[in-house]
């Protein structure tokens, strides 16, 4: 961590170039006696990063950035907010404090917060940033946090662990065991600590295969940002043996879309063709594997066991998702579509279908774009069929 990116006249220099080309911009060289031009470039592109992601980073004079490598595998303002209303209590301890977002928001549930993280430098740009926002009750440990659980003396009402998803060759790794720490292999140690452990997981991971490695999980929370699901969180308490919750959230611009089930218990779904309203669940929903549930919970009609879309003639208006009006049902046929779509404009779904998009936009000439919705998909009686659609002005959904 160089203290001189911290002076007046370097941080007016970085506020003033963030819109410059940051290529241009090493090619100059640095102005500043102590500081390297790679070193601003870094700190402009982490300040862009955090325009949107980390609004209170970006609006915070003199914070400092990390390397991107970093920046990419801190939550948003949005995913840390949601996990830090989880949980609260007296003590908690970040096993893996990184950049120190997360950290920054389970800070203000409970009255001390322990931030451990392996890498010393990223160790003090989280403690400086922290003091920027006067977050007095988090204590930084540079180190490695299981051995720190091992002196300490608190006890902690929450563990909260983001594993790392990449090996000693910076590449992305998926499976648990994988990460490091490795949680599974650590749940008995960590349980000695703390009765209740939240963990953070990849969009990527199956949720079956982690309920396996996981024992005693209480609750998983499936966590989407503008139907993007960003992050899997895993609440598990000490010995719980009933049913896992399972939650969704989708949180847009408007109000979140929520979606609750339990893990494995029976659900019928019904059936029907196509009626008067077409139902596309958010990508939570989809990827939580609860298309019986929507179906028995909502009491829509799903068109076909494998393709996800749900019909109904009354309305479901807080339906977690897109809600469209069907106008029509269609032969794949190019004539026809072309025929009811002379401007060769229509936004493309498929969902149970052959073909992809890409393919159906080739074969059909159809561009992006426009008012129209097409949904290629399979019915009930296994016909292929396109449904044209327009999306309906309801609140509460994702764009």
């Amino acid at each position: 961590m160089n203290l001189a990116i911290l002076k007046p006249s370097v941080q007016q220099y970085i506020q003033e170039n963030l819109d410059t080309d940051l290529h241009k911009l090493i090619l100059k060289g640095s102005p500043f006696s102590g500081v390297s031009v790679q070193e601003i470039a870094q700190q402009i592109e982490g300040k862009k990063k955090t325009q949107k992601k980390l609004p209170l980073w970006f609006e915070t004079t003199q914070v400092y950035y990390p390397p991107k490598i970093n920046l990419e595998q801190s939550s948003s303002h949005a995913t840390a907010l949601y996990k830090s209303k989880l949980i609260t209590g007296k003590n908690c301890i970040d096993l893996t404090g990184g950049f120190g977002v997360d950290s920054y928001y389970f800070s203000n549930q409970f009255e001390k917060l322990v931030s451990c993280e392996l890498n010393r430098n990223l160790c003090k740009i989280a403690e400086h940033n922290h003091a920027l926002f006067q977050s007095k009750n988090i204590e930084t440990v540079a180190g490695d946090s299981l051995a720190y659980l091992k002196e300490t003396t608190l006890d902690f009402d929450w563990i909260y662990a983001d594993p790392s998803r990449r090996n000693d060759s910076k590449e992305k790794v998926f499976l648990l065991e994988d990460c490091s720490p490795n949680i599974p292999a650590k749940l008995d140690f960590l349980f000695e600590y703390s009765p209740q452990i939240l963990i953070k997981n990849s969009p990527m991971l199956d949720l079956k295969s982690s309920l396996r490695e996981l024992k005693f999980t209480k609750e998983i929370h499936v966590v989407a940002v503008q139907n993007e699901v960003k992050e899997l969180l895993f609440v598990l308490k000490k010995n719980y043996a009933e049913k896992v919750h399972v939650k969704t959230i989708n949180i847009t611009r408007d109000a979140p879309q929520c979606f609750s089930f339990f893990y494995n218990e029976e659900e019928e779904a019904s059936y029907s063709d196509p009626q008067y309203y077409l139902y596309e669940p958010n990508a939570a929903i989809l990827k939580s594997g609860a298309f019986q549930q929507v179906s028995a919970q909502l009491k829509i009609n799903k068109l076909h066991q494998h393709s996800h879309l749900y019909t109904s003639d009354m309305l479901v208006p807080n339906f977690p998702g897109r809600i469209f009006i069907i106008k029509q049902q269609l032969k794949y046929d190019k004539k026809e579509l072309l025929k009811h779509f002379p401007s060769k404009k229509a936004n493309i779904t498929t969902r149970n279908f052959p073909e992809t998009v890409a393919q159906i936009r080739k074969k059909t000439q159809l561009k992006d774009g426009g008012k129209d919705y097409l949904f290629f998909t399979t019915d009930l009686h296994e016909n292929k069929i396109v449904l044209s659609c327009q999306k309906t002005n309801i609140e509460n959904q994702a764009s």
